[in-house]
């Protein structure tokens, strides 16, 4: 009964599909590998949905039959060298050898949002390279100086928290202050230029050590008056 029933009905419509995106690199879930940030993403995943992490992720996964795109592109990435290509070509070359189904499920969509990663990664990179870091002894009044420091948040890093370590370090006064022109930076009592240039290159490797400069600007004097 029950399958003349079904016989009967016919074919059912298609189903909508929900499709989950990363909160990290906005990739699908089983393209994050190609976004440039992959241990955040599996971190975001394990948080959001654990049951697609699992399915990912699990030791067993890609060994088992049903793997998943994931899995797929993974061992493609492995056996083809891919991992050496940009997110977009491994994208490409992966996508030849899926269904029809799947590449209309995913191509249009990873392509963009890969291709969109990579580009903001490339300008945030060349960003960080081009950026200065300026440490500046100035001259406030005679034989007392202070240090200020500018272009640190160029490289990600919180300014306060840096004006915290500066104080705990130095022990001496630390603080975040605004420019007139913009921006801020950080003022460090005393002339530490030389002990805040090393620490500098010392704690932050990130930071190229020839984008970070020492200058002086000298409080100027007042003229001399009329004889």
């Amino acid at each position: 009964m029950a399958s003349a029933a079904t016989a009967e009905s016919g074919p059912t419509e298609p189903q909508a599909r929900h499709v989950v995106y990363c909160g990290v690199c906005t990739l699908p879930p089983e393209y994050c590998e190609f976004g440039g940030t992959v241990k955040r993403c599996k971190e975001w995943l394990e948080s959001n949905h654990s049951d697609m992490y699992e399915r990912l992720y699990s030791d067993g996964a890609l060994l088992s039959a049903g793997v998943g795109l994931a899995g797929f592109l993974c061992e493609i990435m492995h056996k083809s060298s891919l991992i050496r290509r940009s997110p977009k070509d491994a994208i490409e070359a992966s996508m030849s050898t899926l269904s029809v189904d799947a590449q209309k499920r995913a191509e249009k969509d990873a392509q963009k949002k890969a291709a969109k990663a990579e580009a903001a990664e490339a300008r945030e990179h060349e960003k960080k390279m081009s950026s200065k870091v300026l440490i500046k002894r100035v001259e406030r009044n005679k034989r007392k100086y202070v240090t200020a420091v500018s272009g640190l948040e160029a490289h990600g890093l919180d300014l306060k928290k840096v004006a915290k370590d500066f104080g705990k370090k130095f022990a001496t006064g630390s603080s975040v202050t605004k420019l007139a022109s913009g921006g801020e930076e950080i003022v460090v009592q005393g002339d530490l230029s030389d002990e805040i240039y090393d620490w500098i290159t010392e704690t932050y490797e990130d930071i190229p050590e020839d984008n970070v400069d020492c200058i002086e600007d000298k409080k100027k004097k007042s003229g001399a008056g009329p004889p």
